[in-house]
């Protein structure tokens, strides 16, 4: 039976990849609607080739200019502005929603699909590492199946066992765990004379080199802040305590995490990096299909190599896992002075090492306040923002 289905963020590096995987399979998926903040050259040949009944654009300006670019084209497509106009709209009923609108801006589409009820497919791990349990009650609330596409977050799910046997959902305690191994590549700078690091280049930390991704993940996966913002993902998502998560540096990205039971085992998953296999996983759960991915060929697989991470060389990340164990604001105060440091570094108004400077200077301000609401987070996470601008300005005026 053909399923309907929303991209939010479709003109990014994970929607294309998930529209990717959508055009294997004309017959079991009904674009209904695509988002995006721009109307782009991208958005206006998605929405040609897909044909969804709704394309969400940031403004009024976006819109015209989107109109402009379909000329006449996709007819059926309603363009609507990001505002309450969507509210009144089909946009969130999707059966399968994929939420990949990347940062702190994804928090409220993220809320609105979840509270549908369907399926949603969580790629974007802002939303859980600000509002942690609050997003939870949102889940139980709503009864909707959430399921993990970050390629760690999926691969733990994969390995994870079923109380009833028939499959896991998230926001559950997994069954007689001892703790995640939580893997990650490392990313460009790994192995970097450390002395060198603040004068690197945003060109020299996009360039992953494992994964295809966009730059403020990429920039993230560089300072190893990615993998501290899955430590908060994974507690949540897992319900277990940020002392039984452990970091993995895995430089081949080949194995995408692994979860220890206490009898001992350990159980893996491992693919290719190429984010249309989880992509597909979701999309099709709790069935599989294919992802259109190159097969793992294991005799290729000379060797594989795992180490501890190096919290001298990657400071964001230990600062991250020592927010993991707060169960308040301090998740969502880091985050928000990560996305403005990180866009800062992007922008060359700040070197690469003052990304953990401004984190921990806004850490440090705000403190851990309890969270009370879903509201509060938001204002919290907008007064960090200011914190870390005049930081930012402060560090690109000396």
């Amino acid at each position: 039976m053909t399923r309907t289905l929303t991209v939010l963020g479709s003109t990014g590096s994970i929607g294309q990849q998930a529209l990717d995987v959508v055009r294997r399979y004309p017959n079991e998926f009904d674009v209904l609607a695509l988002t995006a903040s721009r109307g782009s050259d991208v958005l206006a040949s998605l929405c040609i080739e897909f044909n969804p009944s709704y394309a969400v654009v940031g403004s009024q300006q976006e819109s015209d200019q989107l109109r402009s670019r379909l000329n006449g084209k996709a007819k059926a497509t309603k363009i609507l502005v990001d505002n309450d106009e969507v509210e009144d709209s089909q946009v969130y009923s999707a059966d399968v929603v994929v939420t990949s609108i990347v940062g702190a801006a994804g928090l409220n589409p993220t809320l609105k699909a979840i509270e549908n009820g369907n399926t949603v497919l969580i790629t974007n791990k802002e939303p859980v590492v600000m509002l942690g349990p609050m997003l939870r009650d949102e889940v139980r609330k709503h009864g909707t199946t959430i399921v993990p596409v970050d390629s760690e977050h999926n691969a733990i799910f994969q390995c994870c066992s079923s109380k009833s046997g028939a499959r896991y959902e998230c926001f559950f305690p997994i069954d007689g765990l001892r703790r995640i191994l939580l893997t990650g590549s490392g990313g460009p700078f790994r192995t970097i004379d450390l002395n060198s690091l603040q004068a690197v280049t945003p060109e020299q930390a996009v360039a992953h080199p494992v994964w295809n991704m966009g730059p403020k993940i990429s920039v993230d996966s560089a300072t190893m802040m990615n993998k501290g913002l899955e430590i908060i993902e994974a507690r949540w998502l897992f319900e277990t305590s940020a002392d039984q998560i452990q970091v993995v540096v895995h430089p081949q990205g080949i194995v995408h995490s692994m979860v220890e039971y206490i009898d001992g085992s350990v159980l893996a998953q491992m693919g290719t990096p190429d984010m249309r296999v989880p992509l597909t996983f979701g999309l099709f759960w709790p069935r599989r299909g294919e992802s259109g991915s190159k097969q793992l060929d294991i005799f290729e697989m000379s060797a594989m190599s795992f180490e501890p991470p190096d919290y001298i060389r990657f400071p964001c990340l230990k600062l991250a896992a020592e927010v993991a164990r707060c169960e308040g604001t301090a998740p969502a105060v880091m985050n928000a002075a990560n996305e403005v440091a990180v866009e800062a570094f992007l922008e060359s108004r700040i070197r690469f090492t003052d990304i953990y400077t401004v984190v921990a200077h806004c850490v440090d301000e705000m403190g851990n306040e309890n969270c009370e609401s879903i509201p509060q987070v938001i204002d919290i996470d907008g007064v960090a923002r200011n914190i870390a601008k005049k930081k930012v300005f402060q560090l690109s005026t000396c």
